[in-house]
């Protein structure tokens, strides 16, 4: 049924992460947003799972989780914009930065979460977005993170939680660049977007749902 639902929108047009963003926008807001340093203790994890304005949420919603920026990653294309990655051709894919306390949440659970938010059995595709820049990538940095998403693909695999294989992608991190002001917290400041309404909200409360005990109190 959500399956559905995302193909009626899409052939409808009525929402997409390539909309403009509502509201009044600055000249600053179309300025690149700053990239946080980790702090001491900290790690740093990157991941791509479709349009980055749900995913940002949902990591920022969990324990142990102290800020997560919007990006691009996984392509060739310096410091590109959100324009130039959806026209194509940089090979990057909207992605999100997690900065997170490794001893309150582990590489293992943002794992976890990562392939529960998002469906990553479509190939260039989320919901009702297409195209190479909405494809899964999860990347590590060490071998055993590696290690620990190749088990974990293996047996959300196993375990038959989706009709079809995992297609995400497993690949060494190299380079993040921060996407405009504007992407960031979009989820959180623009409730009204249709996209957010109809994409988001339903994608974030399937997580929710699914993990109630990493949520930060409120």
């Amino acid at each position: 049924m959500q399956k559905l639902l995302f193909f009626l929108l899409a052939v409808l047009g009525t929402v997409s992460c390539d909309a403009a963003p509502a509201g009044q926008q600055t000249p600053d807001d179309h300025q690149f947003a700053e990239l946080p340093k980790p702090q001491p203790g900290e790690a740093v994890a990157t991941f791509a799972s479709g349009c980055y304005w749900c995913a940002e949420h949902v990591f920022e919603s969990l324990k142990g989780v102290r800020t997560v920026i919007s990006g691009h990653a996984g392509g060739t294309t310096v410091s590109p914009t959100y324009e130039q990655v959806g026209r194509g051709g940089t090979g990057h894919a909207e992605a999100i930065q997690v900065y997170y306390d490794p001893k309150v949440i582990s590489f293992e659970t943002l794992l976890k979460v990562f392939f529960v938010q998002h469906d990553p059995t479509t190939l260039n595709r989320q919901g009702p977005d297409a195209g190479e820049e909405y494809r899964s990538i999860a990347f590590y940095r060490t071998p055993q993170e590696k290690a620990q998403i190749e088990a974990e693909i293996k047996r959300v695999n196993a375990a038959r939680r989706y009709p079809n294989p995992i297609v995400t992608q497993v690949v060494p991190f190299k380079v993040f660049y921060p996407a405009e002001r504007y992407h960031q917290d979009y989820f959180v400041h623009h409730p009204e977007n249709p996209y957010i309404q109809n994409v988001s909200t339903p994608r974030y409360q399937h997580f929710a749902k699914e993990f109630p005990q990493l949520l930060k109190a409120h």
